[in-house]
């Protein structure tokens, strides 16, 4: 990504990855905001709180989501830019690495 691209987004969200397309909010941004995103101005349609993920493009329906150049799940609608990334529209596709059975307790060695 260009450093000029870069520059034509709000400082208030940040880009981990440049493969990213997502961006995390630097503050709590209050519903009517309206933020700069690689140089298209988008009014948010939700409050965005400190830390939330927020679509850096338009994504569709099952498009996979990257935060630190790592997918972290998939959308299960379609999302417009600057829209909140969070439970109610993305899935975790994180597989689980262990198991927990109520007769099996983990003792680090």
């Amino acid at each position: 990504m260009s450093s000029e691209r870069q520059l034509q987004t709000d400082r208030r969200l940040i880009l981990l990855n440049p493969g990213d397309n997502c961006l995390i909010a630097a503050a709590r941004l209050e519903a009517g905001t309206t933020v700069e995103i690689e140089g298209e101005r988008v009014t948010l349609a939700k409050t965005i709180d400190l830390g939330h993920k927020v679509a850096r493009e338009p994504l569709e329906k099952d498009a996979k989501v990257l935060r630190y150049g790592a997918v972290i799940g998939h959308v299960t609608v379609p999302v417009a830019r600057g829209e909140h990334l969070h439970t109610h529209n993305l899935e975790s596709d994180y597989l689980p690495t262990y198991t927990h059975d109520a007769g099996h307790a983990f003792v680090p060695h």
